[in-house]
């Protein structure tokens, strides 16, 4: 076989390779290759495993890039399942009101929250709300996630909503970093709306999804079920609604209290429920029997001073499949590393190493129906690697430069040996 990509003497590799998702006992298992090497062509992985197999089994073509690997972990690029990286507007400021003492509840009720991020990203262009988030993808790409989700929801009209996902559609086609769509126009009931519940129904029903599955903006519906927001029984009319137009369903459900989202993402075979601070056994029993992923989002309730993180050890012992994710947002998620997460997913949740790296690659990837082709380095599958200095641990030392290389279909996409901005493509 020849290669146009070869990167050898990987000290391990770590491949996550196996079926998807993980669940129960699976999650901690991670093949690892002493002296690992890997080789593709055209974005695509011909080959995973020892070097000296490498070396005896695949020609290296003429223009091939080949990495030394030594004295480096290798592993496959992070899938960050739940973001809202495109916005307009700065809402710093709450951090510092949160850490005086102020609730989230509060800096809503004070006109903060969501609803200040949609003010500003209502008067946005598409143009203007790419430009605001290249930075943040950047930042996302360094830090190695090479797949991402992004939701719509800081418009929460049809025009605006529309033009969140087109900036989405733009930035997909503008810089590396492999992008999924989410809807999200149930994710605040906006201002104009606040005495009409129904009319604003009715509004994302018949009107928002109509228009942006018309216009195949996105691949997922996804609903922020929650006490002042939307009810379990409006969450299940509009992710119905969504798959019936085409739009999958995912949910933001039991972030704040046990508020029915959970159920709700069982009964209507959600492929992922996200946050789940508060579940019971019967939640996390619905969730198994459902097969929906827990997309967990351990950094939300860092920064948001929940008081609490998701139960991931009864989720994972209860034979959920779990997963990571950052909730880089304006006001409540100010990370864009996924290794970040995993920090707090070990630290804070219970989960060893290697669950926690499978839950930022393999299963994520699931969580978005990616895992055909990324989460895992084995043959077939895209080429999407981080390469990190020294062990596989060195991943959780938060603010390290750890990070070396960031490779994306067989293409590096950031380089920290020689730091500078990711190419624009």
């Amino acid at each position: 076989m020849i290669a146009d990509f070869i990167l050898r003497h990987a000290q391990p590799l770590l491949s996550c390779a196996g079926p998807a998702p993980r669940i129960g006992a699976e999650l901690a298992q991670m093949p690892s290759i002493d002296d690992g090497a890997l080789a593709a062509r055209e974005g695509r992985l011909l080959f995973v495993g020892p070097t000296e197999v490498c070396d005896r089994l695949v020609e290296t073509a003429p223009s091939a890039v080949v990495i030394d690997a030594s004295g480096c972990t290798v592993l496959p690029g992070f899938v960050d399942p739940h973001t809202h990286a495109v916005f307009a507007g700065d809402r710093r400021d709450e951090l510092r009101r949160r850490l005086a003492g102020a609730t989230y509840a509060e800096i809503a009720a004070d006109g903060g929250g969501i609803l200040q991020t949609v003010r500003s990203t209502r008067g946005a262009s598409v143009d203007e709300l790419v430009e605001a988030a290249l930075p943040r993808l950047a930042e996302m790409l360094r830090a190695g996630t090479t797949t991402a989700e992004v939701k719509s929801g800081y418009g929460l009209t049809t025009g605006s909503e529309i033009g969140m996902l087109r900036a989405i559609a733009r930035l997909a086609a503008e810089q590396p970093i492999e992008l999924a769509a989410t809807f999200m126009g149930a994710h605040e009931l906006p201002p104009e709306f606040k005495d009409d519940r129904d009319g604003y129904l009715r509004l994302l029903i018949d009107e928002m999804i109509p228009a942006v599955a018309a216009e195949r903006l996105a691949e997922w519906n996804d609903v922020f079920c929650e006490r002042g927001v939307f009810t379990p029984e409006e969450a299940q009319q509009i992710l119905d609604a969504g798959r019936r137009a085409g739009l999958l369903p995912r949910i933001h459900a039991n972030e704040l209290g046990e508020t029915g989202g959970a159920q709700i993402a069982a009964l209507v075979s959600a492929r992922s429920a996200d946050h789940l601070v508060f579940v019971s056994d019967a939640d996390i029993a619905a969730l198994a029997q459902a097969g929906v992923v827990a997309t967990l989002l351990p950094t939300a309730s860092f920064y948001l001073k929940l008081g609490r993180f998701a139960p991931a050890r009864r989720m994972i012992d209860g034979g959920v499949p779990v997963a990571l994710a950052t909730d880089i947002n304006p006001g409540g998620g100010f990370s864009p590393s996924m290794p970040f997460a995993m920090t707090l997913a070990c630290f804070a949740m219970g989960l060893t190493f290697d669950e926690a790296l499978n839950a930022a690659t393999i299963n994520a990837a699931y969580a978005l129906d990616r895992h055909d082709r990324v989460g895992s380095l084995e043959p077939g599958k895209q080429c999407d690697v981080v390469v990190a200095n020294g062990p596989p641990v060195e991943l959780l030392r938060v603010g390290a430069a750890t990070i070396r290389t960031v490779i994306k279909k067989g293409k590096v996409v950031a380089n920290m040996t020689h730091p500078g901005q990711p190419v624009r493509m």
